[in-house]
């Protein structure tokens, strides 16, 4: 994970092509010609980095693992393509986002994090974010939403006895908190004579207090042998070479945590959670740095498409 978001010299490929024809590859569709089929977008950054791992760039190699499975319809898009590679056209068709990203992150602007958390609330779209993705423009504002339902509902009742909330972003974007930090999100209350209350909504980091990326290989332990995500997993699995977080994670308390990783130096994490957000889903899944290839493994790339089909279907 690099906390400052750089940005890096980039060769600007302008693609013309509309949003139907996206849908590009050999992808496997039902004998309807696809139209039941669920739609899924991998967005991707792109960076160059991801040529030490991936010839053709993380999100694409996903995409390519994806198109294999039959019924799934299936688009690769990068934050270089007209409109940030997510123009209204190809997301109203969007039941599943998967979302890589890492050094851009603040390229991605507060209307399309929107407009994606607002397709998320509708139950129109659910949102998979991966690996440092946990600071990516839709997962922040996900995350700041499900933060604010909380507190919402921590408070419900009488509605002319709600107090206000007013929102207390961290310091600045992307800020690593420090390990004895409060846990956030939190919410700070004050009660004055005559009923009045005052409530400060502190706002996820979204991150954790440390990292290391030094390729070191970390031990995934499935917690939810039963869940549609972890089907066909085993219960204890090693990725060869990874970067380490390290819990505690600045993130709402999930719904469900499904995988969890460790680290030989005692390091652990939370590496599969779910939260629902209105109608939606949201899914993070933390592996995959951009210089090794954990998604030419089979038990990561196992993980996504299970999440894909599941979100993907009809109830979730």
């Amino acid at each position: 994970m690099t906390p400052s978001p750089t940005r890096r010299d980039v060769l600007t490929a302008a693609v013309a092509s509309a949003a139907s024809g996206l849908f590009a590859g050999p992808s496997r569709a039902e004998d309807d010609g696809g139209k039941s089929s669920p739609s899924v977008v991998v967005w991707d950054e792109r960076q160059p980095a991801q040529k030490e791992a991936y010839a053709n760039f993380l999100g694409n190699q996903i995409a390519a693992h994806l198109r294999k499975e039959t019924g799934l319809n299936v688009a690769s898009v990068g934050l270089d393509d007209p409109d940030q590679g997510l123009p209204d056209t190809l997301l109203n068709g969007c039941r599943v986002l998967v979302w890589w990203g890492h050094v851009r992150q603040g390229e991605v602007s507060p209307e399309t994090g929107q407009k994606i958390v607002d397709r998320i609330k509708a139950g129109r779209l659910s949102l998979i974010a991966l690996h440092s993705a946990h600071w990516s423009t839709p997962f922040m504002a996900a995350m700041n939403e499900r933060a604010k339902t909380d507190c919402e509902r921590s408070y419900a009742g009488d509605s002319a006895a709600r107090p206000k909330v007013k929102l207390v972003p961290p310091p600045q974007r992307n800020t690593v908190p420090k390990a004895d930090a409060r846990l956030t999100p939190y919410v700070h209350e004050r009660k004055f004579p005559g009923g009045t209350v005052e409530v400060e909504l502190h706002l996820p980091f979204c991150c954790f207090p440390a990292y290391r990326n030094d390729g070191k290989p970390s031990q995934v332990r499935v917690l939810k042998p039963d869940h549609p995500i972890t089907r066909g997993v085993p219960a204890v699995f090693e990725i060869p070479r990874e970067e380490m977080y390290d819990e505690p994670f600045h993130v709402p308390a999930p719904d469900e945590v499904i995988l969890e990783e460790r680290w030989a130096t005692g390091e652990w994490f939370r590496s599969g959670m779910l939260w629902r957000l209105g109608k939606g889903t949201v899914f993070y899944f933390r592996p995959g740095h951009e210089t090794y290839p954990t998604y030419q493994e089979p038990y990561p790339l196992r993980i996504v498409t299970n999440a894909v089909r599941w979100l993907a279907s009809a109830g979730v």
